[in-house]
C-alpha cells in the first residue's frame, strides 16, 4: 500500500510539472506570436503615425517584449473601454496602455508592478474662464471624460456638482469637446494630455499644474496566465535596470521629442 500511494503520488507531481510547463509563454513561443491590446489612439503611449505605422511608449515596449521573446507581435486595436474585454476573451495575450491598475480592475485581470507614476489633470482651452481646478468646481460646468477611466471616477469625486460627460474612445476625443465648446473642461491622465494637446497649435489649452490624484501605471495580463505575468514583471525590472526604460520615458513621456518624427 505504501508503495502504491508513493507511485500515485509520483504521478500527480509529475501531472503538476506537465501543467506547470505547458503554460502561456509555451503556447506564445509555439504560435510565434505575442498578441498584444493597445488602444486605438491614446498619444503617447499608444498612436498610428504620420506613416501608418503603430507606435507610442507602450507599443515600444511591447515591441521589445516580443524582441526578447523571440516572437513576432501582433497589435490589436481597441478603445479604451474595449481593452479589459479584449484580453479576458483571449483575444490578446496581454494589454499594454496607460492603465491605472485600481482595485476594482484587479478583480478582473493581474497587473505587473508599476512601469511608472502619473495622476489625473484638468484642462481648458486657453482662453476660457474656467483659470483653476477649483473654477471647475462651479455646479453645471461641463466635464469630459473617458468612459472607463480613473479620471471618470476622479471628476465625479472632485466636481460633485459639474455635468459630467463621459466619452467612448480615445483621449483626443476629450481634448476636442473642450476646444470646439462642447465641454468647459476635460480630465484625463497628465501624460496623455500633454503628450496629445501637441496636435493643437501651440497655446490652444491650459493644463492646471495640480493633480487630482497620484496613480501608478501597469501592464495586465489574465489572472490563468501567471508564467507570462511573472516574465512581464521580470521584463519590467530589467528594463529599469539597464536604462532601456527610462530613455522610452525620456523620449515619449517627459518630452514631445516624439511629435517631430512621428
Amino acid at each position: 500500500m505504501k508503495i502504491a500511494r508513493l507511485f500515485i503520488a509520483g504521478l500527480a507531481l509529475a501531472g503538476l510539472a506537465t501543467a506547470a510547463s505547458a503554460g502561456t509563454l509555451d503556447e506564445i513561443t509555439k504560435r510565434g506570436e505575442l498578441r498584444v491590446a493597445v488602444q486605438t489612439q491614446g498619444p503617447p503611449f499608444s498612436l498610428v503615425g504620420a506613416n501608418g505605422e503603430r507606435t507610442g511608449s507602450s507599443v515600444e515596449l511591447a515591441e521589445l517584449m516580443a524582441k526578447e521573446m523571440g516572437v513576432k507581435i501582433t497589435f490589436l486595436d481597441y478603445d479604451w473601454d474595449g481593452l479589459i474585454p479584449a484580453l479576458l476573451s483571449g483575444k490578446a495575450d496581454l494589454l499594454v496602455a496607460d492603465m491605472t491598475p485600481t482595485l476594482a480592475r484587479g478583480m478582473k485581470v493581474a497587473f505587473t508592478t508599476p512601469y511608472m507614476y502619473t495622476g489625473s489633470t484638468v484642462f481648458t482651452k486657453a482662453d476660457s474662464k474656467f483659470k483653476t481646478t477649483e473654477d471647475c468646481k462651479a455646479k453645471g460646468t461641463k466635464i469630459a471624460v473617458l468612459l472607463g477611466a480613473t479620471g471618470e471616477k476622479e471628476a465625479k469625486n472632485a466636481f460633485p456638482d459639474a455635468d459630467i460627460k463621459s466619452y467612448k474612445g480615445g483621449g483626443p476625443l476629450l481634448l476636442d469637446a473642450v476646444n470646439n465648446g462642447q465641454a468647459d473642461c476635460g480630465v484625463n491622465d497628465v501624460s496623455a494630455v500633454t503628450g496629445q494637446s501637441t496636435a493643437y497649435p501651440a497655446g490652444t489649452f491650459t493644463i492646471m499644474p495640480d493633480l487630482l490624484s497620484k496613480e501608478p501605471l501597469a501592464f495586465a495580463t489574465r489572472y490563468d496566465e501567471p508564467d507570462l505575468l511573472i516574465w512581464m514583471n521580470l521584463f519590467l525590472n530589467q528594463v529599469t535596470i539597464d536604462g532601456r526604460l527610462q530613455k522610452n520615458l525620456d523620449y515619449w513621456v517627459n518630452s514631445d521629442a516624439w511629435k517631430k518624427d512621428h
